[in-house]
């Protein structure tokens, strides 16, 4: 990390969590700079962003629909990205960022492991990033840290490894409205299986952890097995934005099992859903010595997928060009904590 550096950041995107990301950074007093705001939304583009946030004095940052023209006045030295989950809709934008000299870290979820699901984007992604002489990253909450970075570290102090087992439940009562919409609550069980068959319903990313995990460890991993299945609430539960009624979808059960030959080697359990009586984020090593983590009342996703962002900045603008995980750039910590 470079000390005393302070760095020109583009906000790309806008919705719930670009907006937090903006208070974020705004709240930071030193090492931050913010110098641009991307996003398409009509309502949004030409205010300051202190308008979007609340802020009672104006940034003289203004909002814009034109990326190429940001990034080729502001020249950041980083751009916070937040606008999709699914790489194959949005990697040009990253492209583009590259293209115009910008580190990026990014939220989007298929990009914390891209090389199985898209490898030739990967590769393009890759060189776009070697050619300008800069690094990409995919972060967050999960992907990028509660199933699988803190579980490549909590095999930090072990001699041998045999297995990995991560488990997280979360009570997306307490998340935002996105999310809440994003694990299904409040549909039918049939209207859960329309959406899951779209390939593009649920949590984004379990089988990218996993594949995080097994090449951090060196592990080959033949097959994967993953599930998704609903929650079906037993009584109701009234969230700030919706309501969930007896014998409808409170959220997800999502499992992902990796194999090495016929054992299970790495297993993730993620439960999300409305009234879950118990967040926890847990890691259970199988080595020599075993290891057991939990965090009790579990990591608040909506908090630390921004921090994670934000304490990105430093890492991927000192990281060598190319696309990276956040298993090939140092530990992730705070960043310009104290003023």
């Amino acid at each position: 990390m470079t000390k005393n550096k302070t760095y020109r950041i583009v906000q790309f995107g806008l919705g719930p969590i670009g907006q937090s990301c903006l208070r974020t950074l705004l709240a930071k007093k030193r090492g931050i700079q913010l110098v641009g705001a991307i996003d398409i939304d009509p309502d949004k583009v030409g205010k300051d962003v202190a308008d979007l946030i609340g802020l009672d004095s104006p940034t003289g940052v203004l909002v814009s629909a034109d990326a190429d023209a940001v990034l080729r006045e502001t020249k950041p030295d980083v751009v916070v990205h937040t606008t999709s989950s699914f790489l194959g809709s949005m990697y040009d934008q990253l492209v583009l960022c590259a293209r115009h000299g910008a580190h990026v870290v990014s939220s989007t979820e298929e990009l914390a492991w891209p090389y199985e699901r898209h490898p030739a984007i990967s590769a393009e992604l890759d060189r776009a990033a070697k050619e300008n002489g800069v690094s990409m990253l995919g972060t967050g909450v999960n992907p990028g840290y509660a199933m699988d970075a803190l579980a490549l570290m909590a095999t930090g102090v072990c001699a041998d490894v045999t297995g990995i087992r991560i488990h997280r439940e979360v009570d997306a009562g307490l998340r935002r409205l996105p999310l809440q919409r994003k694990v299904g609550a409040g549909i039918t069980v049939a209207e859960f299986e329309e959406k899951k068959a779209t390939g593009q319903f649920g949590h984004i990313g379990l089988v990218e952890s996993l594949h995080m995990v097994a090449s951090g460890l060196g592990w080959s991993v033949d097959r994967i097995e993953e599930t998704l299945e609903p929650v079906v609430s037993g009584k109701d539960v009234k969230t700030p934005f919706l309501e969930v009624k007896t014998g409808q979808v409170a959220g997800i059960h999502h499992h992902a099992h990796g194999f090495s030959g016929d054992e299970e080697v790495i297993t993730l359990d993620l439960k999300m859903y409305v009234g879950a009586p118990n967040p926890r984020d847990a890691v259970s090593v199988e080595g020599d010595p075993p290891i057991e983590l939990e965090i009790k009342g579990g990591i608040f996703g909506d908090t630390a997928t921004v921090a994670a962002l934000v304490n990105g900045i430093p890492l991927v603008a000192d990281a060598s060009p190319g696309l990276k995980t956040v298993k090939d750039v140092p530990l992730l910590r705070a960043f310009a904590t104290r003023g």
